[in-house]
C-alpha cells in the first residue's frame, strides 16, 4: 500500500479509530517507513498542543470567593428558618464541585504526563538510532546508565520469555533524566521508562493499565522509582514485561 494510502489512515489510527487488523498493519509500516512514523509524530505533537491549549483555564481562589460571597446569607430574624437550608445545600455543591475540580485536574495531568511518554516513545519508533546502547545483554545495558542517571535498577533475565532486550538510552521527563529500555517481542517495539517518583512533580499517576493513542500503557511504582510500559503490543505481552520487571526490581 502507498504511503499516501497510510498517511490518510494517520489521524484515525492516533485516536484508536482504526480496524484491529489496519492498526496492525499500519503499526507494521510505521516501523519500516522513517517518513510515516516521522509524519505520526509531527501530529501526535500537534494533538497535544491541541489539547493542553484547551485545558489552560484553571479555577483560582478567587472563583471560590466569589461562590461563596454569592451564596451568602442576609441578616434577618428568620434566617435560621429559612436560609440554613439552602447555605447547607449550596455549600454541599461547592464542596462536591472542588472535589471533582480536583479529580478532573489530576485526570488531566495524568493524561498528559502518558501522552508525553507515548510522544517519546513514538519519536524513538520514528528514529534512526533509537537506542544509545545497543546490546541484548543486561550486565552491559544497566552499567551503562551509570552516572548519566541519578537512579539504579534491575533488569530481567529474558531467557525463556518471547522477550529480546535491544538497548537503551537517557531519556528526559520534565527535564529531569530517566532510562528508557527498549525491548522487542515479534516484530513489536516496547519502550520500558523509570523515572523518579519527584520528576513526576504533582502529577498522580494510576497504578492500572491504561491506553493512548492505540498504545498500550502499564505503570506502577516501587522505592521511590515509577516504571512506564509503553508498546503497541497486546495486553498480554504488556502484562508479561512488567511482572518480569515487577520481579527483577
Amino acid at each position: 500500500m502507498a504511503c499516501d494510502t497510510w498517511t490518510e489512515k494517520l489521524d484515525a489510527y492516533l485516536d484508536g479509530e482504526l480496524p484491529a487488523a489496519e492498526t496492525r498493519a499500519l503499526g507494521e509500516h510505521l516501523r519500516g517507513c522513517g517518513a510515516c512514523a516521522a509524519e505520526s509524530l509531527s501530529r501526535v505533537q500537534l494533538k497535544r498542543t491541541v489539547q493542553a491549549a484547551g485545558q489552560r483555564f484553571t479555577p483560582d481562589p478567587a472563583f471560590r470567593a466569589r461562590v461563596l460571597k454569592s451564596i451568602a446569607p442576609r441578616k434577618s430574624a428568620g434566617w435560621n428558618r429559612f436560609w440554613f437550608p439552602a447555605l447547607a445545600g449550596a455549600m454541599a455543591l461547592l464542596i462536591v464541585g472542588v472535589i471533582s475540580l480536583n479529580l478532573n485536574r489530576d485526570r488531566r495531568g495524568e493524561q498528559q504526563l502518558v501522552g508525553e511518554l507515548t510522544d517519546l516513545h513514538v519519536a524513538t519508533l520514528a528514529s534512526s538510532n533509537p537506542v544509545d546502547v545497543v546490546s541484548t545483554d543486561r550486565h552491559t545495558v544497566k552499567p551503562w546508565f551509570a552516572g548519566k542517571i541519578p537512579f539504579t535498577f534491575n533488569l530481567p533475565e529474558l531467557q525463556d520469555s518471547p522477550f529480546t532486550l535491544v538497548g537503551g538510552k537517557v531519556s528526559y521527563l520534565h527535564q529531569s533524566p530517566g532510562a528508557e529500555l527498549i525491548f522487542r517481542v515479534r516484530q513489536h517495539q516496547i519502550s520500558v521508562f523509570i523515572f523518579q517518583e519527584q520528576a513526576l512533580g504533582t502529577g498522580r499517576v494510576r497504578d492500572a493499565a491504561q491506553s493512548a493513542l492505540s498504545f498500550n500503557v502499564r505503570s506502577w511504582s516501587h522505592n521511590g522509582l515509577r516504571y512506564f510500559v509503553i508498546g503497541d503490543a497486546n495486553a498480554q505481552d504488556l502484562d508479561k514485561l512488567s511482572e518480569l520487571m515487577k520481579a527483577a526490581g
